[in-house]
């Protein structure tokens, strides 16, 4: 199976031109050109599973039409979209952020989606998609440090509650790397698909690794990459091969 973890910055680009003629002028253009772009790399990878961070689910920017529904028409997937922000935030209340939103799209049967929110944090959604074999968890964690630690210990209790093989993938923001995550992946027992720790962030010059696919360890990578060459937002899109290990074959690892 390939899942694929993308920050697509809600297809309003990157680079010089993005700063124009203001810092961050990009965020209020229309998107349609930079996401024909997405679709025709989105064909190309064939992934199974696109996990979308940093979506727009239908402002004035995509012309009130749901990146994900647009998305999924295009490759033939079954499109999961949810806002970033809950209901009680005040956020969710401004006309284009309730629009910012999260994505999971899949190829594959879905047994479930569900939508869970952590304690702290303006974005605090988390989306769990369960397939026939396995468990896909998407996540956006916040800015501030202290915030990611609570964020990371709410979804530890999550997780640890799943009975199927797993995999968590997202934009974690951690500017400290996986040092960030240690006691985190070792309370799950979770391995890292980047090997190599190869930096996502930002796309033009990457210094960072912000984006993660973590899994449990009944998952068996079989090819993982940093798609170096792709520049439609200021992160990397992670693309990720694995196997789901038969539960002997996982015991003894």
């Amino acid at each position: 199976m390939r899942l694929m973890i993308y920050n697509m910055r809600y297809a309003t680009g990157s680079g010089f031109k993005f700063h124009l003629p203001v810092p961050f002028g990009g965020f209020f253009r229309k998107t349609s050109r930079n996401l024909d772009a997405l679709i025709r790399f989105f064909h190309q990878q064939q992934a199974d599973v696109l996990g979308l961070v940093e979506i727009d689910a239908g402002s004035y920017r995509t012309g009130h039409r749901s990146q994900a529904d647009i998305i999924a028409r295009h490759l033939g997937k079954r499109p999961f979209c949810r806002s970033k922000y809950n209901r009680y935030s005040w956020w969710s209340r401004l006309p284009l952020m309730r629009k910012q939103a999260n994505a999971c799209l899949s190829g594959r049967r879905v047994v479930y989606e569900r939508t869970h929110f952590f304690r702290r944090g303006v974005k605090r959604l988390v989306l769990e998609l369960e397939l026939e074999n396995v468990v896909i968890f998407i996540v956006h964690l916040g800015l501030g440090r202290r915030c990611r630690q609570a964020q990371l210990a709410d979804l530890a209790r999550l997780v640890k509650r799943t009975s199927k093989p797993y995999l968590i993938a997202g934009d974690f923001n951690a500017f400290a790397g996986q040092a960030e995550l240690r006691d985190f992946m070792d309370y799950l027992r979770l391995a890292n698909a980047n090997l190599d720790n190869a930096p996502t962030f930002p796309s033009r010059s990457p210094r960072w690794q912000l984006d993660f696919i973590l899994h449990s360890p009944d998952i068996r990578v079989t090819h993982f990459e940093v798609a170096r060459h792709v520049r439609f937002s200021d992160h990397l899109p992670l693309i990720c091969d694995f196997e789901v290990q038969p539960v002997s074959a996982a015991a003894s690892a």
